[in-house]
């Protein structure tokens, strides 16, 4: 891997297992992106962990040139994420949509909206 990544874990034990896991799902972002220059997972179990339906919330940083792509994930209504594991999944699944979103951007396989509206209001009226 050609990029650090920082761990954190927040209201919990650090996990070798749930780590070694991070870093399997960092790794596979190389795939979409070769330029990811730093990442930070932050992991944080619910302050009231006895309590019924508490949800572990999973942050993702990752930086790129000019860039930092940031996701949060906090599911409210999904009871799934009172599992850890499944939390994580969901983040890294959306920082792979948003680490392929940037890289399309930055192609130009995107138009931008102003591109698309200075396209628009140069189209002649009929």
């Amino acid at each position: 891997m050609s990029f650090p990544i920082q761990i954190t874990f927040r209201h919990m034990l650090p996990s070798r297992m749930f780590e070694d896991r991070i870093r399997q799902l960092a790794e596979r972002l190389e795939k979409f992106s070769t330029r990811i220059t730093s990442c930070h997972v932050v992991v944080e179990k619910p302050h009231h962990s006895r309590a019924q339906g508490a949800l572990f919330d999973v942050h993702v940083s990752l930086c790129v040139p000019g860039n930092i792509i940031i996701v949060r994930r906090s599911h409210s209504a999904d009871p799934e994420h009172s599992n850890a594991w499944i939390a994580l999944r969901d983040a890294f699944s959306a920082t792979k949509r948003s680490l392929q979103d940037y890289e399309r951007l930055t192609r130009g396989a995107v138009k931008s909206r102003t591109a698309v509206s200075a396209a628009v209001a140069e189209a002649p009226a009929h």
